[in-house]
């Protein structure tokens, strides 16, 4: 988040300077809504420093232009179908979201208004471009992500797959960039022929030399274009197979001939590789806890008072099981005196994580708050534990889960675009229609 509250505040930053020196008209018509030429130069500069300080090159200036466009133009789309479909962020959730990116750039809220406005910005408008973003997490989340679902049989044929394969290279992570001319699902021969062309001429110019972050960015059509291509680190489960049959004929540096599937025409390169230790040994905690949940008529204030007076009974000498038993909220370990089951790392939220993880044995901790609400715990003890097979078992999960996630949002976002009204309104006065 503190690359997100940066960029967003150059690109507030470069607007207001801008703001006076441009004449405004409509570049794009999206079903019933505008986009403007100063919401697009805006969009532009920033995404002209996010480009800078990533150190990718970037394209000319009219090339940018068209894809920070279609960036804008498939936003807007998401953010209309979430209209339509009742999602929405409230003031609350905002607001929370808002004082973590404060946080993570060590302000909080009232630091950060001062900030924006020493900088001459509107921080009416810093919030609404982070709940735009929060809508539009929420519709792919409700509309693909929480559809994905990974079976155990799933996960025992990957894991087959794996065991058949040198374990080095099941283990190894590799860095990939990536261009996609996307088709259609309804395109004619004669359109699908000149997608093939363009992409036939990209590669010509990737293999003479030209730099494949700068290109990604004038040209392809991925969701990650203005990323430069880049997909991360990812294992070979988490990439899709088509890709992965690729880069398996890849060296370091390399780049993939034309990649063709229902999507489009692909190209990637094979940036860096790693490799990871096959055992898992991680440090399990054994812990007891007692939640108090807030509500419209439990505050913050009053929760963590009522855990302040529980944990001084404690210390006087009542058990922590009993008044766990009485007073805890998490039904499922307060017949048990709040004790939960062993902890890995990455079972429990990041503030219930975090407090166990640095809190003392035999201590019981301050109250803290996580998204379930008020807590005090104590770690009873600590043990190494080989959790090799659990840990593959999980990643084998991700790997696959990640890899439908990619291939179904893809899916999905050509689909809304290929049903919307779009129309481009030229500088020069002429409409294209798409």
């Amino acid at each position: 988040m503190k690359k997100l509250f940066a960029g967003l505040l150059l690109c507030y930053s470069l607007s207001v300077q801008a703001e006076t020196q441009l004449l405004d008209y409509i570049v794009a018509v999206v079903n019933d809504e505008v986009i403007t030429s100063v919401a697009l130069q805006d969009e532009v500069r920033t995404t002209e420093a996010k480009l800078t300080e990533q150190k990718i090159q970037a394209p000319s200036r009219q090339e940018l232009e068209r894809q920070v466009l279609e960036s804008l133009i498939m936003g807007k789309i998401q953010l209309q179908f979430a209209a339509r479909t009742g999602i929405n962020v409230d003031d609350n959730a905002l607001n929370e979201t808002m004082r973590k990116v404060a946080a993570q750039n060590n302000l909080d809220l009232q630091k950060m208004r001062t900030v924006l406005e020493q900088e001459g910005l509107g921080f009416n408008q810093f919030r609404e471009d982070i709940r735009n973003r929060m809508i539009i997490q929420r519709l792919q989340q409700r509309q693909v992500i929480n559809k994905i679902n990974v079976s155990p049989r799933e996960i025992d044929a990957f894991l087959m797959a794996q065991a058949k394969q040198d374990t080095s290279k099941s283990a190894t992570e590799f860095r990939i960039f990536h261009i996609l001319i996307a088709v259609p699902e309804a395109a004619s021969p004669e359109a699908i022929a000149t997608k093939q062309k363009r992409a036939e001429e990209i590669l010509a110019q990737l293999q003479a030399g030209a730099d494949f972050q700068k290109t990604a960015v004038a040209m392809s059509d991925s969701p990650q274009a203005l990323e430069g291509g880049d997909l991360g680190w990812r294992r070979l489960g988490e990439i899709p197979n088509i890709f992965a049959d690729a880069l398996s004929q890849l060296q370091t540096g390399e780049v993939s001939n034309l990649i063709r599937n229902s999507s489009g025409f692909h190209i990637i390169k094979l940036v860096d590789k790693r490799g990871q230790s096959a055992q898992n040994i991680v440090t399990q905690s054994r812990a007891r806890h007692i939640l108090i949940k807030t509500s419209e008529v439990v505050s913050d204030f009053e929760a963590q008072a009522r855990l302040e007076g529980i944990k001084e009974r404690i210390e006087r000498g009542e058990k922590f099981a009993d008044l766990a038993k009485a007073y805890s909220e998490d039904y499922s370990s307060a017949s048990n005196g709040g004790e939960l089951d062993w902890i890995n790392p990455g079972d429990m939220v990041p503030e219930f994580e975090q407090m166990v993880t640095r809190l003392p044995t035999d201590k019981i901790s301050e109250p803290f708050k996580t998204a379930f609400g008020w807590h005090i715990v104590e770690v009873l003890e600590r043990r190494q534990q080989d959790n090799t097979e659990q840990a593959s078992r999980m990643k084998a999960t991700e790997q696959i889960r990640q890899r439908k996630i990619g291939e179904e949002l893809q899916t999905w976002l050509r689909q809304l675009r290929d049903e919307a009204y779009v129309e481009y309104r030229l500088a020069d006065g002429v409409a294209e229609k798409s």
